[in-house]
């Protein structure tokens, strides 16, 4: 049976240490303070930016949502982008995604500050991680990379396998794993919709790392006995015997993958407790700068 990655204990582990890192360097200093952006209504959206409202208030870091309807249009948007950019009280934005149809993602993305991006994502921020030397991971691919790291699971000379090419996760896991360093040194490889003969690369991979948006995708006979796999993806499907008609899954088919491979993140309970506890971890790194504060955060 394979070893379960717990993403919420591991999460818990890591927001205490925050918690105390901040305790031991607050002071005299304003506590640090993320403001998120949420437009629109989207269920999902919304239920991921209140566990992220309670995350901060546990740790100790102040938050403030600004809520805009769904028909906010672009000038809108950017003008409380520009806000937030301009408030000295302010140490992280987070404008949540996905945006509304008629708003150019791209555009929000890049308006703010890449001093306040604690999401990583600011083309700024993406250079910097591909140069090596990063000021903001995004989240996703920082917490996957803590998930390894502190399950003293090897990357260091190993094959990893990406499925997924996306902006959030593909590219800059893929960016970060193949960096010098502890944590890092992979041979990286990234599957995608054109990529040929996808079973057989998958099954050499010593990591496999799925972020495809398609539920139960990867399979047991696309996996290598032994290897570590980590499931980023969160797919409702149908279930009339369950409260709410529906379960989560993931982009792996976890049954017929857990008892052939040495390691598995669960969904849900794997990778997204860990994508919001690298959410607190950049706020607290971002406030830590601005203060000129020393300090032990990833």
């Amino acid at each position: 049976m394979a070893i379960i990655l717990d993403g919420n204990k591991l999460s818990q582990q890591i927001r205490s240490e925050l918690k105390l890192e901040l305790e031991n360097l607050i002071g005299h200093q304003k506590p640090p303070k993320l403001s998120v952006i949420l437009v629109g209504d989207d269920a999902a959206s919304s239920v991921y930016v209140r566990n992220k409202e309670k995350a901060c208030n546990d740790v100790g870091i102040l938050t403030e949502t600004f809520r805009m309807p769904s028909d906010s249009n672009q000038k809108e948007i950017l003008a409380q982008v520009n806000t937030l950019n301009n408030d000295l009280n302010v140490d992280g934005i987070l404008v949540q995604l996905p945006l509304p149809s008629h708003v150019d993602e791209i555009e929000v993305i890049n308006t703010i500050d890449p001093s306040k991006d604690v999401d990583g994502i600011h083309p700024f921020n993406l250079g910097q991680l591909v140069q090596g030397s990063p000021i903001f991971v995004p989240c996703t691919p920082l917490g996957i990379q803590q998930i390894l790291l502190r399950n003293d699971i090897e990357t260091r000379g190993k094959r990893v396998v990406i499925c997924g090419r996306s902006n959030i996760v593909g590219k800059p896991v893929a960016s970060l794993l193949s960096q010098r360093g502890v944590g890092a040194d992979a041979t990286v490889t990234i599957c995608h919709s054109r990529t040929d003969n996808l079973p057989n690369i998958t099954s050499n991979a010593d990591i496999l790392i799925a972020a495809i948006g398609q539920a139960n995708f990867i399979d047991g006979n696309m996996v290598k006995p032994g290897s570590t796999v980590i499931d980023v993806g969160i797919n409702r499907m149908d279930d009339p015997t369950k409260k709410r008609g529906y379960r989560l899954v993931g982009d792996v088919d976890y049954e017929s993958v857990i008892e052939k491979v040495y390691a598995i993140t669960p969904v849900p309970g794997g990778v997204g407790p860990m994508t919001i506890t690298m959410l607190l971890n950049n706020t607290l790194k971002s406030w830590m700068k601005s203060n000129h504060l020393p300090g032990n955060v990833a």
